[in-house]
């Protein structure tokens, strides 16, 4: 935990303008640890700009960040033993991860239900499908009204799912949607997304250093 708020310092030294969100973003930090701790996951939604985080915090997460993250060791052996040299050509390539879905990536179901259902329950017929009580469901909207985000908020809150709400400065439909709020201080589209992503750049490298 002392990494991790070092991380967090070291966003705020960078962008003093979100000092005022320090108890937010370590609270959202503490749902997900609660989360992956647990064995849950976490779901990503957003639009446009949005949606490009959200493919892109999968990536940090399910993956490599900042450091190296070895397979834990019962893995490692299960490998070698069934495996032999192809499982030591796993254990050398494959990395620890924190299981991460972006709702925006699945094109064939999102053209799907679109095309036969109405088009801003996409995101939250896929929380209903495939989130579970003690996931979590990071929200990512500009506005905080989008309707699609917020109606995948209302789903998540409704089967156990905690919100995490990433918008602009307030907040608004979703705001009322979330277990945490982290609405930074701009309303342009374009400066809003600016600063989520040294965001959830810090949320993922505080989550490497808590289990990783």
């Amino acid at each position: 935990m002392h990494r991790a708020n070092r991380i967090l310092d070291q966003l705020l030294t960078r962008h003093p303008e979100l000092e005022h969100l320090r108890s937010e973003i370590l609270r959202s930090f503490e749902i997900l640890i609660e989360t992956f701790t647990a064995g849950g996951k976490l779901l990503i939604a957003g639009n446009g700009g949005s949606s490009a985080d959200a493919d892109h915090i999968v990536g940090e997460l399910m993956k490599a960040f900042r450091k190296k993250r070895p397979l834990q060791e019962r893995v490692r052996q299960s490998l070698l033993k069934q495996y032999r040299e192809e499982g030591a050509c796993l254990i050398e390539h494959l990395q620890g991860g924190l299981p991460a879905l972006s709702l925006t990536a699945h094109t064939a179901f999102l053209t799907a239900f679109s095309n036969d259902s109405k088009p801003d329950l996409a995101f939250a017929q896929q929380v209903h499908t495939l989130g579970r009580a003690g996931d979590s469901l990071l929200a990512i909207s500009t506005s905080g009204n989008s309707p699609n985000v917020v109606y995948a908020a209302m789903v998540a809150k409704s089967v156990g799912i905690k919100v995490i709400g990433l918008t602009g400065h307030t907040g608004g439909r979703l705001a009322s949607h979330c277990d945490v709020l982290i609405p930074v201080p701009e309303e342009e589209t374009d400066k809003v997304q600016e600063l989520h992503q040294p965001i959830y750049h810090t949320l993922c490298g505080m989550l490497e250093e808590e289990f990783f």
